[in-house]
């Protein structure tokens, strides 16, 4: 397993995971196992894991295309990334100072992106969000300030949040 910045997602879903690796741009985070960029990560290995976890990271990529390039080439035959890149938000003022904000995406630019690496059909991208969320979530409000019904509404028009799911094809 890859994750970038902390096994949060790893530790909380993971079933059966043996090893994880955490992934940092910088140096300074004691978890992380490997420093290097994404964009070009030539001291990981191709083929190294079943599954890398990339949540909310790629619009500080500037190179994405070369992510996705590298995301593709450390998986496994049969790997799977799992990522979600904001839709509807505004900046993250740390993270843009450090490493720059350059993108935000819809359901269908995340996943072109994501088939020029993995192929077409390899991909599905899907969209979460609606008026509700979007409005609040730019107000400063997080998830457990609405409802779960509120936040289970969805609106193709109201993308907060696209998530990815891209396997990368064995043979």
């Amino acid at each position: 397993m890859l994750e970038i910045a902390a096994p949060d997602y790893t530790t909380r879903f993971g079933r059966g995971v043996e090893r994880v690796d955490i992934l940092m741009a910088t140096e300074g985070n004691p978890q992380a196992t490997i420093v290097g960029d994404l964009t070009d990560a030539p001291q990981i290995r191709g083929d190294a894991f079943d599954c890398a976890i990339v949540t909310q990271t790629l619009q500080f990529v500037y190179d994405v295309r070369a992510a996705l390039a590298t995301i593709h080439r450390i998986l496994a035959p049969g790997g799977v990334l799992l990522a979600t890149v904001p839709g509807i938000t505004k900046l993250s003022p740390p993270e843009d100072e450090q490493y720059g904000e350059w993108w935000h995406y819809t359901a269908r630019s995340a996943r072109r992106l994501a088939e020029e690496a993995f192929g077409e059909g390899n991909v599905e991208a899907r969209s979460f969000g609606n008026v509700l969320s979007a409005t609040g979530f730019l107000y400063g409000l997080a998830a457990s300030d609405l409802k779960p019904e509120e936040l289970a509404a969805h609106d193709r028009l109201y993308e907060v949040i696209v998530g990815l799911r891209a396997v990368k094809q064995t043979g």
